[in-house]
């Protein structure tokens, strides 16, 4: 027993003294290993604000701007990571890992088809000047103002302060209305007189009150005033103005202030805003079927 310890003991300190004598002959390799580490920790924050600092240039939302600059700075420490091992001497290694993560990034690829389209979209809005922070959007039937935009989703605010958060492959596939590509937005109202309305006063009416009370409009040239049809109990018509606003939110407080102020003049002017009325035929003999039934109740 003591001899079988005796051997083994000796085999285990033969094989620290070997390690030792590794670990002495690779000192020199391992303390460059270190310092190049150091560099390159060093240089990936040095190179992350270089990188930043060129796309504050470019047309990149800001969000996206950190995204990418981080992306480099990990690719910068990546490389240093493949020169240690090389100075470490641990070529098999290298090419073992280089060989898995082919066959792993074909996995990954497969498995991640739906979050890698998210990425390049993000990439392809961070570059397209139909989108821009602060701008008010309607996408996938959702409406508000993109407050965010990164690799996985682009972020609205909406009207009521909800947050929606749509996938970039979406908002690239489907159509997107952007209300701020303009200085200013249109206005559209429906309304309705009575068939006996003066229209030509209504019309003037119209664009008198729209003039006096929003500032984008200067002349009657610039609104668009248009009878619409012979409804059922009025004359339809339509009027469309500018405001100077690119906000859903103004032009739905600048269509409430127009229905204000023109139904006060049109109460001011006598001119009637008819609702429906349904008008009931019955013939005498119904009639009298009915005054019959009324006497029976009333007798008993």
């Amino acid at each position: 027993m003591e001899d079988r310890f005796s051997t083994a003991f000796k085999a285990m300190w033969k094989k620290l003294d070997t390690w030792f004598d590794t670990l002495i002959l690779n000192l020199p390799n391992i303390i460059l290993a270190i310092v190049v580490f150091t560099i390159a920790l060093i240089l990936s924050r040095y190179i992350k604000k270089l990188a930043l600092k060129l796309m504050s240039r470019s047309r990149l939302q800001e969000s996206m701007k950190r995204v990418l600059a981080k992306i480099i700075s990990v690719a910068v420490i990546l490389l240093a990571m493949f020169l240690i091992l090389g100075i470490l001497n641990l070529g098999k290694a290298l090419n073992t890992i280089l060989a898995g993560a082919g066959v792993a990034g074909l996995a990954v690829g497969l498995a991640l088809q739906g979050a890698l389209a998210n990425t390049y979209s993000g990439l392809v809005l961070s570059y397209i000047k139909q989108i821009k922070f602060g701008d008010w959007i309607e996408t996938n039937g959702y409406e508000g103002e993109v407050i965010d935009l990164d690799l996985r989703a682009i972020t609205v605010k909406q009207v009521d302060n909800n947050l929606v958060y749509i996938p970039n492959k979406l908002v690239i596939e489907n159509p997107i209305k952007n209300y701020s590509t303009t200085s200013q937005s249109r206005v559209i109202l429906e309304c309705g007189v009575g068939y006996n309305s003066d229209l030509e006063q209504v019309r003037e009416l119209v664009k008198e009150t729209i003039i006096e009370n929003f500032d984008a409009v200067t002349k009657e040239n610039e609104i668009i005033f248009l009878y619409r049809e012979f409804g059922d109990s009025s004359i339809n018509f339509e009027t469309r103005f500018w405001i100077n606003s690119t906000s859903a939110i103004e032009v739905a407080k600048a269509k409430t202030e127009a229905m204000i102020k023109i139904k006060k003049a049109f109460d001011q002017n006598s001119i009637n805003i008819p609702f429906p009325i349904r008008t009931l035929d019955v013939s005498k003999e119904t009639l009298k079927d009915l005054a019959t039934y009324q006497k029976r109740d009333d007798s008993n």
